[in-house]
């Protein structure tokens, strides 16, 4: 039956989020490309229902880097993430900061990076009231 069904390549037979080559689109991280190399922490989404009133963007939510209030040590969650994150930039042949000395794990490569804070990532903590904060992996310990 389907072989006497005309086929139609301009894309009309085609399901919505679908491509021409017949694979279904969205399947990279958002996170990733939208946003560079932002690793966010915290619930964005909790924090933007708090503020949901639209009067201020993401920009003026901004904290600046003197009034920081919280605290610069690295938590298990975001070493887990950035390490997550980094690894697979390198897996997917991204620029090694590092000497590998031999090494072909993406994991141990991101670790030795970390170690030598040379992971070019900006971990972003969300607060409670949708404001952020912005913390480099170089500034925490």
């Amino acid at each position: 039956m389907l072989e006497d069904e005309e086929f139609d390549r301009d894309g009309e037979d085609f399901m919505e989020g679908e491509g021409q080559d017949g694979e279904a689109g969205g399947t990279e991280d958002p996170e990733l490309n939208a946003q560079g190399n932002i690793v966010t922490t915290g619930d964005p989404n909790a924090a933007a229902t708090k503020g949901s009133t639209g009067v201020r963007g993401l920009k003026e939510k901004r904290i600046e880097a003197d009034k920081r209030t919280t605290t610069p040590y690295m938590t298990k969650y975001e070493r887990a993430r950035v390490l997550g994150t980094r690894a697979l930039q390198i897996s997917m042949n991204a620029p090694v900061l590092v000497d590998v000395e031999g090494e072909t794990d993406p994991l141990q490569i991101a670790i030795k990076e970390l170690r030598e804070k040379k992971i070019p990532l900006v971990v972003r903590r969300y607060l409670p009231d949708g404001y952020y904060e912005d913390w480099t992996c170089e500034e925490l310990l």
